[in-house]
């Protein structure tokens, strides 16, 4: 039941992520693109859960979801604090 979570959480992020490119893409507003590359981050992240649960048994990969999840947060921090001035 876990693994149908996993790939639930990753197909969900995966399509903010889709809904926030085409946002961007039609209105061009810079928080929409930060906002999707952040959840292309957490959609790898989700993916990398599975694999570490899942898949991968005997490899702890915790550095790489903790990485790629604080990665996709800095992105965001970054579009919401330092890119909002040029709107």
């Amino acid at each position: 039941m876990a693994e149908i979570v996993y790939i639930l959480c990753a197909v969900t992020s995966l399509l903010c992520a889709v809904l926030l490119w085409r946002g961007y893409r039609r209105s061009h507003m810079r928080l929409l693109l930060w906002s999707s590359l952040c959840f292309v981050g957490l959609t790898l992240n989700n993916v990398i859960l599975f694999l570490d649960k899942v898949i991968f048994l005997e490899v702890d990969l915790a550095g790489w979801r903790i990485g790629t999840a604080l990665a996709s947060v800095l992105l965001l921090l970054y579009g919401l604090v330092w890119d909002s001035d040029r709107e």
